[in-house]
């Protein structure tokens, strides 16, 4: 059986975005003990020793199909600085959604965001034909759900009592996506915002 989409890789002039393998795991133990991002009540960042496990994790759900997890890569630096992932993958119906991303503290706010969306982004709707993308986070993550607005999705509703954190608490989880028709209007302004001058 072909698992959809095929393994590949993207590459920008901040990121390429490769498939998350076990030599990734060294870089990711340090990225996630930058900032102690897994204190964050409200996300699912792995602790810097649990970083193994969660690579481990994320490729049994791509044996089985649901899930193309990737490392983003610092150009910069070569270093592994965060991971991100095609998932809920729904191959009949040409969508995916990108999530369970998170980035190290220091290089949070920089283009390489923006940028590792593009590219997949691109991919998904240039390469895959997909006809959605979907976005999903806390409803209380606010720095998440603004940086998807920045993105251009759109807000498709609140999914209330969506799931069982961690520590317990109960998540509504915010949805968002951005349809094929979009994606032209999506892409320019991307592009505009790596490349517009900066203060």
């Amino acid at each position: 059986m072909t698992v959809w989409p095929e393994l590949f890789t993207v590459e920008g002039n901040h990121v390429l975005v490769t498939p998350l393998s076990m030599d990734h795991r060294e870089d990711l133990v340090d990225a996630a003990a930058d900032g102690e991002l897994h204190r964050l009540w409200y996300t699912m960042i792995p602790r810097p020793e649990n970083v193994g496990a969660e690579i481990e994790r994320r490729l049994g759900l791509r044996k089985v199909g649901s899930m193309l997890p990737f490392a983003v890569i610092d150009k910069a630096s070569g270093k592994a600085i965060g991971m991100t992932t095609y998932m809920n993958i729904d191959a009949a119906n040409r969508r995916v959604e990108i999530g369970s991303t998170w980035y190290r503290q220091s290089v949070q706010k920089t283009p390489l965001n923006t940028e590792c969306k593009l590219l997949l982004l691109q991919h998904a709707f240039e390469r895959l034909d997909c006809i959605c993308v979907e976005f999903r986070t806390h409803f209380m993550n606010v720095q998440s759900r603004r940086a998807i607005e920045r993105l251009g999705a759109k807000l498709d509703g609140v999914l209330r009592s969506n799931a069982v954190m961690a520590n317990g608490t109960i998540r509504d989880t915010a949805v968002y996506s951005i349809i094929a028709s979009e994606w032209p209007a999506v892409k320019a302004n991307l592009a505009w915002q790596l490349e517009k001058p900066r203060s």
